[in-house]
């Protein structure tokens, strides 16, 4: 899927989607367009990607057996 972007250089584009938390990341999108509206990079609740790495903690998911 496409998402539209403004970049921090005033210009309008267009990206794919699994592109977009890169292009946050290196600084280089100042606005995007969500459904709900433009998203203003560092103004806007956005997703974070810092936390790669993933849940830390016990694993609680039974993954074998019938349910009981």
């Amino acid at each position: 899927m496409l998402v539209q972007v403004n970049w921090t250089n005033k210009r309008y584009d267009y990206v794919k989607d699994y592109m977009l938390d890169s292009l946050i990341e290196s600084g280089v999108v100042a606005r995007f367009l969500r459904s709900s509206g433009w998203v203003t990079v560092g103004v806007d609740p956005i997703r974070s990607v810092k936390n790669k790495a993933g849940y830390r903690g016990p694993e609680r998911r039974h993954m074998g057996g019938a349910a009981a």
